[in-house]
């Protein structure tokens, strides 16, 4: 009986789960203005709440920007900036900039 429970809880947990949203390459490079101002300039720190390296987004992992733009709109990553930007950004949005920082070291730094 425990081993029917787990498995209904299971695959309830499973079709629950949204589908993972594909990024478009095209449409993120539109979507670009507000991140090229920190991070369209090597070298560049903010300062407030602290001083804070702004990380180069051009070939970074996909996954890796879209979860990092995820956890700073829920709050899990806490710089008040990237919290404001993020809480703008749909799904689509998040993954489409993914698409477009991950497809090269070249694109963010125009």
């Amino acid at each position: 009986m425990i081993a029917a429970l787990a498995a209904g809880f299971s695959t309830l947990a499973l079709a629950q789960a949204p589908a993972p949203v594909k990024g478009d390459a095209t449409r993120g490079a539109d979507k670009t203005r507000m991140c090229e101002g920190c991070h369209g300039v090597p070298g560049f720190r903010t300062a407030f709440p602290e001083v804070y390296s702004v990380p180069r987004l051009g070939g970074q992992h996909p996954e890796y920007i879209a979860k990092a733009l995820s956890e700073y709109k829920s709050g899990e990553r806490s710089h008040p900036s990237m919290r404001s930007i993020a809480a703008s950004l749909s799904d689509q949005d998040m993954a489409d900039l993914a698409a477009y920082y991950g497809q090269s070291t070249v694109t963010a730094q125009k």
